[in-house]
C-alpha cells in the first residue's frame, strides 16, 4: 500500500483525529470487555490462587463453551452491485470518512481501533490498512519516523468540557480552520485547532438529532426535533481570523422531526429525510443575504422513515440519493423521484454511516464490523439521461463528441456492471 506524501499529513491526521475523538464511546465499551476477562480470570481462583473445585470449573468451562457458540459471525451479503467488502476491524464500525481528496477511507470501531484505507485498492482482491490504537480517550495523530516510515501518537491534552450533553457528531472543516461539535441537548460549538471555543450555536430544536460542515467549510447545519433544517454560515476575515457566526436560512416544508440531511460534494444541493414519511431534495445556491430562500427541487415518499430512524448520503453531483433505514439501502434518481435500487439486510446490524466517495461511483456503508461497497449504477444511468438529453440541444459539433465521449463511458460503466436497462 503506498503511503501518503507529506504534503497530505495534516489532511489525514485531521481526518484520524476525527475518527478517533468519535470512538469515545467504543473504547468505553473495550474498557468494559477488559474489565469482564480480568472478573473471569479472578473467578477461577481462591484468595490465595488455588483452582476451585472440579465442578464449578467443569461449569465454568461449559458457560465457556456456550458463550464461544453464541459469538456472533460475519454477516454475509452477495449482490450483483456489491464492488468490495472492508473486514479487518474485529468490532462493530460506528463511523467512517473519505478524506477531501478522496484517496483514503478512516473507520473507526468498538475494538477501540481506527484504519486508514487507500480508496485505489478497493478494486483489488486484498484490502491492506493501517492501523491506530486509540488509547483511552485521546485522539491520536500520525507522525513520520526517521526511516520514512509512519507511526500513530498520542495528544497530551483533551479539548476542554464544555458539552452539557452526550456529543453527538463531530466534524473537522475541509479548510482546517475550525471544529464543530454537537451535543443530543442543542448546542453546537465552534472550536479552533488549539482547544478554544469559537462561538456557541443554540439550535433551538428541542433536541439535536444530527449536525454537520458543509464540503465547502462555509456553513455548520443541524436537525432535530423540529420539522427543519438550520444552517448558519461560520464566518471568517481575509486574513483567515474568526469574525462570527450568523443564521443563513433553513430547510422548511417535512411535516414532522428530521431525522438526517446532507450535503452535495459543492453544497449546492442539499437533502433531508423526516419522520412525515418524505425525503426532499433542495436547491441551496441562494443569496441568503437578500432575504432569499433555498428551493424545493423534489419531495419523494420513504414510508419506512415513518416508523424508524433513517440515514441518508446524497451523491457528489446529487443525482443520486442514498436511504438506509435498518440494516437495508435504497437507492433514488432525485430527478425522477424514483427508488432504483435496494439492497436489504446489507449487514448483521443498524447501518451506522452511509456516504459516496468523491467520484460518485461507490456508496460505502457500516453497521457491523465490515464495510460494504456498492456500485452506484442509478449515477450511471442519471449520466447517461443526462447526456441524451444534452446531445438533442448541442449546436455545435465540439460539443456533441465531447457529450457522446461521456454517454458512451456512463453506457459502458453499465454494461460491465449488468445494470444496462433495455
Amino acid at each position: 500500500m503506498e503511503l501518503p506524501q507529506m504534503p497530505e499529513l495534516m489532511g489525514l491526521s485531521l481526518l484520524v483525529g476525527l475518527l478517533a475523538l468519535v470512538a469515545t464511546a467504543a473504547v468505553a465499551r473495550g474498557w468494559l470487555r477488559a474489565e469482564e476477562e480480568t472478573s473471569s480470570r479472578t473467578a477461577g481462583q481462591k484468595p490465595n490462587g488455588l483452582p476451585l473445585d472440579k465442578s464449578l470449573r467443569s461449569k465454568k468451562q461449559k458457560q465457556q463453551q456456550r458463550n464461544r457458540k453464541e459469538k456472533p459471525q460475519q454477516h454475509n451479503f452477495t449482490h450483483r452491485l456489491l464492488a468490495a467488502a472492508l473486514k479487518s476491524h474485529s468490532g462493530n464500525i460506528s463511523c467512517m470518512d473519505f478524506s477531501s481528496n478522496g484517496k483514503y477511507l478512516a473507520t473507526c470501531a468498538d475494538d477501540r481501533t481506527v484504519r486508514i484505507w487507500s480508496t485505489k485498492d478497493f478494486q483489488q482482491r486484498e484490502h491492506r490498512s493501517m492501523r491506530a490504537n486509540v488509547e483511552l480517550d485521546h485522539a491520536t495523530l500520525m507522525t513520520k519516523r526517521e526511516d520514512g516510515g509512519y507511526t500513530f501518537t498520542a495528544t497530551p491534552e483533551d479539548f476542554p468540557k464544555k458539552h452539557k450533553a452526550p456529543v453527538i457528531n463531530i466534524g473537522i472543516a475541509d479548510t482546517g480552520k475550525f471544529i464543530m461539535t454537537a451535543s443530543s441537548d442543542t448546542a453546537i460549538l465552534i472550536w479552533n485547532l488549539k482547544g478554544q471555543v469559537l462561538s456557541t450555536i443554540n439550535t433551538n430544536q428541542m433536541n439535536n438529532t444530527h449536525a454537520a460542515i458543509s464540503p465547502c467549510s462555509r456553513f455548520v447545519a443541524s436537525c432535530g426535533f423540529t420539522p427543519d433544517v438550520k444552517v448558519w454560515e461560520v464566518c471568517f476575515g481575509k486574513k483567515g481570523d474568526f469574525q462570527e457566526v450568523v443564521r443563513a436560512f433553513e430547510l422548511k416544508g417535512h411535516s414532522a422531526a428530521v431525522h438526517f440531511f446532507a450535503f452535495s460534494n459543492d453544497s449546492r444541493r442539499m437533502a433531508s429525510v423526516s419522520k412525515d414519511g418524505t425525503w426532499k431534495l433542495w436547491d441551496t445556491d441562494v443569496e441568503y443575504k437578500k432575504q432569499q430562500d433555498p428551493y424545493l427541487l423534489r419531495t419523494g415518499r420513504f414510508e419506512e422513515a415513518s416508523t424508524i430512524p433513517c440515514r441518508l448520503a446524497l451523491s457528489p453531483d446529487a443525482q443520486v440519493l442514498a436511504l438506509a433505514s435498518g440494516s437495508s439501502i435504497y437507492l433514488y434518481n432525485t430527478r425522477r423521484g424514483e427508488k432504483e435500487e435496494c439492497f436489504e439486510h446489507v449487514h448483521g446490524e443498524c447501518i451506522t454511516d452511509l456516504s459516496f466517495d468523491i467520484t460518485g461511483r461507490l456508496l460505502a456503508s457500516c453497521g457491523d464490523r465490515a464495510v460494504r461497497l456498492f456500485h452506484n449504477a442509478p449515477g450511471h444511468r442519471a449520466v447517461v439521461e443526462e447526456m441524451q438529453g444534452l446531445l438533442k440541444r448541442a449546436s455545435n459539433e465540439s460539443t456533441r463528441q465531447r457529450l457522446q465521449q461521456q454517454l458512451t463511458q456512463a453506457q459502458e460503466a453499465l454494461k460491465s456492471l449488468g445494470a444496462l436497462k433495455k
